[in-house]
């Protein structure tokens, strides 16, 4: 039924110059789906009233909701009302409320003189239903077509999600516009372990269907798989989704390290806090990296009690106690200073695990036995040391991320 089925145009110039990134259409896509409304386009068009005006019309032949986002505000660039009103041969009608409710926007935020173009926002297509917009000036736009309806929604996430919340959900559902089904999704999540060898292992189940489906997708780092489920209600889709889960954790064992929400760094400081554990980390290559992601986690200070950027010889020398006779020896990327680095770090912090990296970010600084991208991770813990040699491809932050990411996971084999 086209009435099940949405559609969505992102307005702005900015979104096709790559300016700004489209999370509208992401958040938009996971809610509908949530609703049971089936997305199969996303239209992207810049502040131009006759490609919007022809993407509107192809939409309105194939999607029984439209929603576009942005173009809502009081500049001369602002052009989706008027096209729509335009398009639906609907005259622009001045809204009293709407009007009185801006001027208190305004008034709340003592600017005494309301900008004169700020009224231009209570202009609407005739026969059109508004929302309030509790966090700005332009309220939201619902429009019925016949069975169909356009829904206008500003651009700025954090007007566009509590009025997609908190008033247009409600409508979809009181309208009927809602699905008899649900669609839900989980994402399993990889590390230490490469796309391809993750895509051997589910290979089969890649291709199921028609309500319960498996994708891979490649991160930097790591590997994620989105089970999503078509279902009739929630409990029959979680029940679905367990099953293939089941299998994949099964077939992968630990190379799964969580699900959806988690994180590497809150998973391995969940495992740290559990054990009663406290972790240091010494970086070099990193340059930080390691330790702000630990700190990127509410309550870290529980587990992670510091970290020490030595970049310099002398930094690992006069910080962190390496020998210079080992970095004249071996070079500052080897495993024997990565261990030296691992170990000074453990001493100065007195914790229980201890970690470092060492080596080559690029783009220079390569040289044919020591190319870039070759690094050192090494992890000690309570009973093991450990060092490993990894080779990373990609641009110098690429490069210190995976680095970063390995790290965590190297402590997590650890735990």
């Amino acid at each position: 039924m086209l009435s099940m089925r949405a559609e969505i145009i992102s307005v702005g110039t900015e979104l096709l110059l790559g300016h700004i990134v489209n999370t509208n259409a992401s958040f938009l896509s996971k809610r509908l789906a949530s609703l049971g409304i089936d997305v199969y386009h996303h239209i992207t068009v810049g502040d131009n009233p006759i490609r919007l005006a022809d993407a509107l019309n192809e939409a309105l032949t194939r999607s029984g909701i439209i929603i576009t986002t942005g173009g809502l505000g009081p500049t001369v660039d602002d052009i989706t009302l008027r096209t729509i009103g335009s398009a639906m041969s609907r005259a622009m009608v001045f809204e009293k409320k709407i009007a009185k409710y801006i001027k208190l926007y305004f008034k709340k935020s003592n600017i005494r003189k309301i900008p004169k173009d700020a009224l231009r926002q209570a202009y609407v297509p005739r026969g059109a239903l508004w929302f309030e917009n509790k966090v700005g000036t332009a309220p939201a736009i619902l429009i019925p077509h016949g069975k169909k309806i356009i829904v206008s929604l500003p651009g700025p996430p954090r007007e566009l999600v509590p009025l997609f919340e908190k008033s247009i959900i409600p409508y979809l559902r009181k309208k009927g516009f809602a699905g008899n089904w649900i669609i839900k999704t989980r994402t399993i999540k990889i590390s230490g372990f490469a796309e391809v060898d993750v895509n051997n292992a589910v290979k089969d189940l890649l291709s199921m269907g028609p309500y319960t489906t498996l994708g891979i997708y490649a991160h930097l780092g790591e590997a994620h798989l989105k089970i999503t489920s078509k279902a009739k209600n929630e409990k029959t889709a979680d029940r679905e989704i367990k099953k293939v889960e089941a299998i994949i954790r099964k077939r992968l064992g630990n190379y799964v390290y969580g699900a959806d929400n988690e994180t590497l760094e809150s998973v391995v400081g969940e495992m740290l806090t559990k054990k009663k554990l406290i972790c240091a980390v010494a970086e070099s290559c990193t340059g930080g990296l390691i330790s702000n992601m630990f700190t990127n986690v509410s309550g870290s200070s529980k587990y992670f009690k510091m970290g020490i950027i030595a970049y310099s010889n002398t930094a690992k020398v006069e910080l962190l106690g390496v020998p210079e006779e080992k970095i004249e020896k071996y070079g500052a990327v080897s495993k024997e200073v990565a261990l030296s680095m691992a170990e000074g770090i453990k001493k100065v912090s007195g914790a229980d695990i201890s970690l470092a990296t060492t080596g080559i970010a690029g783009p220079t600084g390569g040289t044919t036995k020591k190319p870039v991208g070759l690094v050192y991770i090494a992890a000690i813990g309570y009973k093991l040391k450990m060092v490993k040699k990894y080779r990373f491809s990609g641009n110098r932050e690429e490069i210190k991320l995976q680095t970063s990411i390995s790290a965590l996971n190297l402590i997590r084999a650890v735990l």
